[in-house]
């Protein structure tokens, strides 16, 4: 057997070979093309030969410096698996991994980059590994691979192979890795599926357990959280015998084998060990780049071309020209200077190149403050704080922070830069930049004056940084950094802020203070006066009432900041002074011991502020009830099982509608949309951008051939509209960047009508609402509210939300060239609507076009309706042109177009007696649905109720009529708001009875066992009620809640609050024609069954469901059964994928359809019992059996008279409960959730459960949408909209399926739960609030106040009112225009 050493020495020779070949290439081509160079990128296509894998090597001619890799690898190379998500570097959803030779190190380095922002010219000599090249269906997977399918880590797939390469790229550098190293390498990667405990359960497999004593959560008692979810015993914590928390086996996953990892290419060793310093450049078709070598060369460009920016990572400059379209016609990268990497420790500490990586800086710092002691790095540690929350793993690998604003993002700079300037001494600052030009070298000092303006810098023109040098602290200095954003990691913070004071060795005597801040003006703020008057003070509470009054008049927050939030970002500037004090007092007391030298002290309950939250890894549990042992191994229906797709989408085979190859002659639409929100559209003129390189056609209203607008409930929708961000037309060009170029030069002349209005506020002022209004009403209420003890009148505001599917909306159109036929490749859940309005808009019959579903990367209600117009303006360009059309939104557009969940705001009037007991409510839901209906009218008041029978109920469900894009589907549709309403009501009425909510909930939930809503449909809430009191005793409430009240005794500025809600959630459309489901099932002779159906597979395993229902029927292996794509011309008519109803339709399809074909085989199988399963289907082919069936369920007659406001809404309801803890920081308001339990029906599938729940828990505390005084959706990325990443995970989290609880309604006694987890958010949302009551009752304010969601940050610090919020608040005279609007 050949070894590995002698297939590297092949290689080497080999490699060597084409070495020379490459240098004669290039001397003979350099003497034609003046600006050519190649670039030599390693995208891995794996087969094996001898074990061994060999590489691709792209060859690029002519590369162009505007192109990203990302686009390179997709269109040119082939390569899909990597995926776009934002095009900002915010989501991780293209990350792979770039290897580099070192010249410095002389080794070979391994890191991940985001390749949306990589220029590829910036790669040469580099190898890029993307997920195709680490592992395939078709030969070997890796083993991150197999354990992240296996783990049920993936569910729509998008994300997952941003996942895979950021722990494969962690293992290339350490293949035994703890926890906190896969936290920090997951943390620049979102999910929207899965709540990631999953994807962390399959990695965690990597971790060496031993090397801590249990896990590496630091969880007590010797359990590993490995056992957990992969070994763990069927009765843990548990009586029952059936009851499994081994949600996936661990004996047969392949192990890791360092030796087998792709190697280095040594060609590109050799060239870059042999490179003779020449500069590279690259020619594009607009801009050009200069990559020097040598130093000397750099400040040469820079002499000649001032204005040319400087490039590294690229984390600036490249979002401004990608998504801001900001040109530059030469760009100098400076990544290649030996110089500007350098990394050098001395005696007076670090000294940073202006091209070192936030990664090599973080690593160097975190040595240092290990092996120096602890009084000489604390500015380290301060910094070291910081580098840990700003960005993603990926960017910190790109971004070079220490060289200012040339290089990285302002908002991180600011971060970061707020730290540095604390490291000085005796008040001159020791932090200093090195700057080079042709002129020389000189020092700038780094402080406030450094920037002249928000990311700008006092640097001239031609000048270079060279370096920043960070010395170390002295032993009476003291120092520390604070932020606070929307979450704790990877955000840009809304305040950071940098302090340190020198004191007079052995007294308490300041000597020197420096406090920076960034983020209250824009640049850089120290509050000089309050810095001066405190020299020479004692460090004590004197000082602190002064430095306190000195800020409040020195940090000055202009209300027009910004951003926004200017009362908060004051209240911070003054928090984060009093935490550095107490720090101070704190260090102070432990270095000088028993001199007694000091005045200072505060109270031991306050010491619990100094304590930042960690974050941590989830950990938990997940249990579930085994299937019968009776059933076959064979049957998997209702046993763990993996996603039918797992693997393919792991290895980055499975494909998405923009993974599709490229038609022939195919061209690129992109969408013009409007900036006005009430406004006549007076002329389009697209004159200049017909004029533009590429550009083929504009699309207006005026080129539909059929119908441009379709009914809903008598109010029109137009494919294109006036309001901002709604389609006026679209650009059709030979590609995407000639599309989104031209798209700007399209002039629209607007006339202004009046009036305009974007909030519900405003809307009921105006009285501007759609119809139809619903009412539902049970009991007397106006009656029982004349007897009740005790009256209630409240509202609650809940914002919107924004899908944030990974994968955004797009279609591809293909016109087939006769008979006006068209295909559709189109991301939608539900083809029959789409296929019927693109039938509409090109005038002609549905059975001419054909849409085509593979999958979709996350949906959640948003591809429901909006994808079918944007479907219809891109056949409509197709049509025209008679060229296949692609549409493929970027993210900043799909959020502006095709908006979210709906806000709401609910107003009630609540009688209740003194026990708690609601004896009457009459509620009104007013929501914003934006300018037009949509599916507004199907988010009514039928939830409203939840689990409570309040004997004497009202509610009225009103959309209002507003100036912003319509609002649209989202998971629970109604429910989350509907329900959030009804908690708030019982959460208030606890507070003014002095009870505990839980009790209040209890007594009024509905116990009998046949129990009507408040529509007057029947039910049991049986299983509700032992979700609830199983959630309570699992989550040993009563013990929590003890201890919750007894740490907030104990501590004075954080504190905890704990809550738990039950459930009730009806599954399915309360229209009834939306509740059928259809399904063609055909078998092969070869005994091979094919299985397609009208739902759409979007990650919740509808395709692996029916898999499993077929094989259960027809008694056939899972391995004989295929689903293909969904596609209008298999199955017509199809009812949406949602309303958590998709399985259920679609499942009870394939059954009937499996039925009806067993029940023509099975005569040949009782006259012949000994033949197999293919000889049966082959005698019933030469018998003229039919071997093809079509499966249909007429669905239930649910359906709502809503003239009697009642009637059977829902198929059947779902139950749950839920638990939750958290505790804030009063001063900051950051929060951290420690522990979440839920209880919940269902068989199998926690990870749908806890995917929902986070999404929830964005809803209610993170995601917050803003929209400007103009109507202007401002939150349009994830650079502004945080969706919850990895650190907003509860650190516990616990999934408890109720066992026997069984369902005759559904398929298989399952229930459908896609939909009411993201309700259980709402435990934190509560208890939160519990937490703020705590600390205003402790501040003699009342527990009674109000708080929208979602809970963020500002609002949670802004109700823990105190002495510092009252020093922030703004002046009551003059009217501002506000930031941003609640709408």
């Amino acid at each position: 057997m050949l070894t590995k050493r002698f297939f590297n020495y092949i290689y080497e020779v080999f490699f060597s070979f084409l070495l020379v070949v490459h240098w004669l290439f290039k001397f003979i081509t350099s003497l034609f093309y003046k600006f050519f160079d190649r670039i030599i990128i390693l995208s891995f296509i794996v087969f094996v030969c001898f074990s061994s894998l060999f590489s691709l090597q792209v060859v690029e001619k002519n590369a162009d410096p505007e192109e990203v890799l990302l686009s390179f690898l997709r269109r040119k190379v082939g390569l899909t698996g990597t995926k776009y998500g934002c095009g900002g570097g915010g989501c991780g959803a293209c990350t792979v991994m770039v290897s580099t030779y070192d010249r410095n190190q002389r080794t070979v380095v391994h890191y991940t980059v985001i390749a949306c922002l990589q220029p590829i010219v910036t790669l040469h000599g580099a190898a890029v590994v993307t997920v195709e090249g680490i592992g395939s269906t078709k030969t070997k997977l890796h083993p991150v691979q197999e354990r992240i399918a296996k783990a049920h880590g993936s569910q729509c797939g998008f994300c997952t192979p941003g996942m895979v390469m950021s722990m494969y790229t962690l293992l290339r550098n350490k293949p035994q890795p703890t926890m906190e190293d896969i936290r920090e390498a997951l943390g620049g990667n979102l999910c929207r599926c899965t709540g990631y405990r999953p994807i962390i359960d399959g990695f965690k497999t990597f971790c060496e357990s031993e090397s801590s004593g249990c896990c590496q959560n630091g969880r007590a008692g010797g359990e590993c959280c490995l056992e957990n979810g992969a070994k763990g015993s069927k009765t843990n914590n548990s009586k029952e015998s059936d009851i499994s928390q081994e949600l996936f086996p661990m004996d047969c996953f392949l192990p890791l084998d360092p030796s087998q990892d792709l190697i280095f290419p040594p060609e590109l060793m050799i060239m870059e060990k042999k490179v003779s310093g020449d500069a590279l450049y690259f020619q594009g078709e607009r801009v050009n780049l200069v990559a020097p070598f040598k130093l000397s060369h750099l400040l040469e460009l820079k002499a000649e071309h001032p204005s040319a920016p400087l490039i590294v990572g690229n984390t600036t400059i490249g979002p401004k020209m990608l998504l801001k379209g900001v040109y530059h016609p030469l760009v100098i990268y400076a990544g290649r200077i030996s110089e500007l990497k350098a990394v050098t420790w001395g005696e007076t500490g670090l000294t940073v190149g202006a091209a070192c990586s936030l990664s090599t800086l973080q690593k160097e710092v975190e040595k240092v403050v290990v092996e120096t002691e602890e009084e000489k790095t604390r500015g380290y540690r301060a910094l070291l704080q910081t580098l840990r929350c700003l960005a993603g793993k990926q960017i910190r690998n790109m971004a070079v922070g220490s060289s200012g604003s040339l290089y990285c993002r302002s908002q991180d700079l600011f971060d970061f830069l707020s730290v540095c300037p604390q490291t000085e001494a005796e008040n001159i600052c020791n932090v200093v930049f090195l700057c080079l030009s042709s002129d020389g070298m000189r020092s700038i000092p780094l402080d406030e004056k450094l920037f002249a303006d928000f990311g700008k810098t006092v640097l001239r023109p031609e000048e270079v940084l060279l370096s920043i040098d960070i010395p170390y602290t002295k032993p009476w200095e003291f120092v520390a950094a604070y932020r606070q954003a929307q979450r704790r990691e990877f955000a840009f913070s809304f305040l950071n802020a940098g302090m340190k004071v020198a004191i007079k060795e052995g007294t308490d005597v300041v000597e020197s203070l420096s406090i920076y801040y960034g983020g209250v003006g824009p640049t850089l703020v120290k509050p000089k006066l309050t810095c001066q008057q405190l020299v020479s003070r004692s460090w004590g509470e004197d000082l602190l009432s002064e430095g306190c009054r000195l800020l409040k008049e020195d940090v000055d927050v202009s209300p027009s900041i910004h951003g926004g939030r200017a009362e908060f970002r004051k209240t911070l500037a003054i928090s984060f002074f009093f935490k550095f004090y107490m720090q101070v007092v704190l260090e102070m007391r432990e270095r000088v011991g028993k001199l007694r030298i000091m005045n200072a002290d505060f109270p031991l309950e306050y010491l619990s502020a100094l304590k930042p939250f960690k974050n941590e890894v989830p950990q938990g549990q997940q249990s579930f009830q085994l299937v019968s042992e009776a059933q076959p191994s064979a049957d998997l229906v209702g046993r763990p099982s993996m996603h039918q797709s797992a693997f393919q989408q792991a290895t980055g085979e499975a494909k998405y509608y923009d993974d599709l190859p490229l038609v022939q002659g195919e061209l690129f639409i992109f969408m013009v949309t409007s900036t006005r929100a009430h406004a006549k559209i007076i002329n389009i003129d697209p004159s200049e951008a017909l004029k533009m390189p590429g550009m083929v056609t504009f699309v207006s209203a005026g080129d539909v051939p059929g119908a441009n607008c379709r009914l809903w409930f008598n109010n029109p929708e137009e494919l294109f509209v006036v309001c901002v961000g709604q389609i006026i037309g679209a650009v059709v060009a030979e590609s995407r960047e000639q599309a989104r170029r031209a798209a700007k030069e399209v002039h629209v002349t607007y006339h202004d009508l009046q009036p305009v209005f974007f909030t519900i506020e405003d809307a009921i002022r105006h009285e501007s609402y759609f119809e139809p209004k619903r009412k539902v009403e049970r009991g007397d209420v106006d009656e029982a509210l004349k007897t009740a003890e005790h009256i209630l009148e409240d509202e609650i505001y809940m914002g919107g939300q924004e899908h944030f599917y990974m994968e955004t909306q797009g279609v591809i159109a293909v016109p087939k060239g006769e008979h006006e036929e068209m295909d559709l490749f189109v991301a939608t859940q539900h083809a029959a609507f789409t296929q019927e309005l693109v039938g509409m808009a090109l005038g002609v019959d549905s059975n001419k076009i054909t849409c085509h579903v593979k999958r979709l990367g996350g949906g959640f209600g948003g591809k429901v309706m909006k994808i079918a117009s944007l479907s219809a303006i891109t056949a409509v360009a197709a049509h025209k042109t008679g060229r296949a059309v692609r549409c493929c939104l970027e993210r900043g557009d799909d959020m502006l177009i095709t908006s979210g969940r709906h806000p709401f705001l609910g107003k009630y009037k609540v009688g209740y007696n003194n026990d708690g007991t609601i004896v009457a409510a009459d509620i009104t839901y007013y929501s914003n649905g934006g300018s037009t209906l949509d599916e507004s009218a199907f988010v009514t008041v039928l939830h409203m109720d939840n689990g409570y029978k309040i004997p004497n109920l009202r509610g009225r469900g009103v959309v209002c009529k507003t100036y912003l894009p319509s609002y649209t589907a989202f998971r629970g549709f109604g429910g989350p708001q509907g329900l959030m309403v009804m908690e708030s009501v019982l959460h208030e009425v606890a507070v003014r009875c002095g009870l505990p909510a839980e009790k209040v909930r209890d007594i009024n939930m509905y116990r009998e066992e046949q129990s009507y809503t408040h529509h007057k449909q029947p039910f049991n809430p049986t299983d509700m009620v032992r979700c609830w009191d199983e959630c309570l005793e699992r989550a040993n409430y009563q013990d929590r809640l003890r201890a919750v009240q007894l740490f907030n005794s104990s501590n004075r500025w954080k504190k905890r609050g704990i809550s738990a809600v039950p459930q009730k959630f009806g599954v399915g459309f309360s229209k009834g024609f939306c509740n059928q489901g259809a399904a063609l099932v055909n078998i092969y002779k070869d005994g091979s069954v094919l299985v397609t159906h009208g739902g759409t597979e979007m990650g919740q395993g509808i395709n692996t469901k029916a898999i499993q229902i077929a094989s259960r029927v027809l008694k056939v292996p899972v391995s004989s059964i295929f689903t293909k794509e969904t596609c209008t011309g298999n199955v017509p008519n199809a009812a949406p994928s949602a309303a958590s109803f998709g399985t259920d339709a679609v499942g009870m399809a394939v059954k009937d359809a499996c039925e009806k074909l067993m029940r023509r085989l099975q005569p040949l199988m009782e006259k012949n019992p000994q033949n197999t399963w293919k000889q049966w289907v082959n005698e019933a082919f030469f018998q003229k059996t039919s071997l093809s069936a079509t499966g249909f369920f007429m669905g239930p007659p649910t359906d709502v008279d809503w003239e009697k406001g009642e009637g059977q809404a829902y198929y059947y309801f779902t139950f749950g409960a839920c638990c939750s803890e958290v505790e804030i920081d009063c001063l900051t308001g950051d929060h951290k959730v420690f522990f979440s339990l839920f209880k919940i029906p269902k068989k199998h599938i926690t990870s749908k459960v806890e995917g929902g729940f986070v999404q929830g828990v964005g809803l209610y505390t993170i995601e917050e949408l803003q929209f400007s005084p103009d109507g202007v959706l401002m939150t349009r990325g994830p650079s502004q909209y945080k969706v919850p990443a990895l650190c907003d995970v509860p650190a516990e989290l616990n999934v408890h399926l109720l066992a026997n609880a069984e369902n005759p309604h559904a398929i298989y006694l399952s229930k459908g739960i896609g939909e009411p987890p993201v309700f259980f958010g709402s435990t934190i949302f509560f208890a939160i609030k519990a937490a703020i009551a705590a600390a205003r009752t402790e501040r003699g304010l009342g527990d009674a106040f109000p708080l929208s969601s979602p809970a963020t940050a500002e609002k949670i610090r802004m109700a823990c009112q105190d002495e510092f919020t009252k020093m922030a608040s703004p002046p009551t005279d003059g009217a501002m225009a506000p930031w941003c609007l609640d709408v």
